[in-house]
């Protein structure tokens, strides 16, 4: 695919040029570890049903939420897990809804994918938040001017029709929406060669939404990037398309990876987590240890609660 000229690069020379602040990396550190944890618990037996993590992709949302006000409605997916904890750091009541504990952010009845929180909204049917996201977005436009509309997609969610049905009314409504694509390369098992015809940022030029495309997980750079195109879509109500090209490292759900192990090695190597161990080896460790002591304790104290009553009828 041929890079726009839009293209936000970092990782070409200096992969760590721009030092994170520590509440930075100790979100993304707090996220990879609540991520890790889920799946040590599913190996152990003591979850059920399934999840789907965001290992790899952690530094999206914390560098988006950044841009965001509280008043902003955000609309997550499947693979949400790090989009909650990065407005609201409440892995407590998070790992509480995944586990039906008491202290759950919606009773025990949503799980993993399905979270409603203030004005946050989270759903696991692909495609479905897009046009859910461009009717708050008009309602923002008229009733709450200066507000947006945040929803998070990948690159497997362009095989939906109402994804195109979102963009057209979006674009011909001028509507506060940003748009951010997390491309990890895959949908489920298949490449995105193989279910993506032409680009995203194609696509997005159809309906004539203006994109950016993100190479970097320099969060730093990426919020530098951004603030002006999110204040943009604020100012003058018009939706915008942020591609983050970035990796998948898990599997799609909780055991189910169909790629060569060789593949998934090459991943983690380039990923935020590695490169940034190496670059900071004077703070990364402590930083890391705290996040996974926190999650440990987290846990720990979760899983001693009493089961989660639902008192709705």
């Amino acid at each position: 695919m041929t890079r726009p000229a839009t293209a936000v690069q970092g990782e070409t020379s200096d992969p760590a040029a721009s030092s994170p602040q520590d509440a930075d990396l100790s979100l993304m550190l707090m996220i990879r570890a609540f991520e890790l944890k889920l799946l040590d618990l599913y190996g152990r037996g003591l979850l059920n049903g399934t999840t789907h993590t965001c290992l790899g992709q952690e530094y999206v949302p914390v560098a988006v939420e950044a841009l965001l006000d509280r008043r902003d409605h955000v609309f997550s997916n499947h693979r949400g897990h790090g989009h909650y904890l990065a407005r609201f750091r409440d892995p407590a009541g998070l790992l509480a809804e995944i586990m039906g504990r008491e202290g759950a952010v919606c009773a025990g009845v949503g799980g993993s994918q399905h979270i409603r929180r203030d004005r946050f909204l989270s759903t696991g049917v692909q495609g479905e938040s897009l046009p859910v996201a461009a009717g708050v977005a008009l309602h923002l436009k008229r009733a709450e001017p200066g507000r947006l509309a945040c929803v998070y997609v990948g690159d497997g969610t362009f095989g939906e029709g109402a994804v195109y049905e979102a963009f057209n009314i979006a674009a011909l409504w001028g509507l506060p929406l940003l748009v951010v694509v997390e491309n990890n390369g895959i949908a489920q098992s298949t490449p995105t060669s193989r279910h993506l015809a032409g680009s995203i940022a194609g696509r997005a030029a159809a309906f004539g939404i203006d994109h950016r495309l993100v190479e970097t997980s320099d969060v730093t750079e990426i919020r530098r990037t951004l603030e002006p195109l999110v204040s943009r879509v604020r100012s003058r109500a018009t939706p915008l398309v942020v591609e983050f090209v970035t990796r998948r490292l898990g599997p799609h759900s909780k055991g189910d990876d169909t790629r060569p192990a060789r593949a998934v090695q090459d991943l983690r190597e380039q990923d935020w987590y590695a490169r940034c161990a190496a670059a900071f080896p004077g703070r990364f460790p402590r930083l890391d240890a705290e996040a996974r002591a926190h999650i440990d304790a987290v846990a720990a104290e979760v899983m001693a609660r009493a089961p989660s009553q639902w008192e709705g009828s």
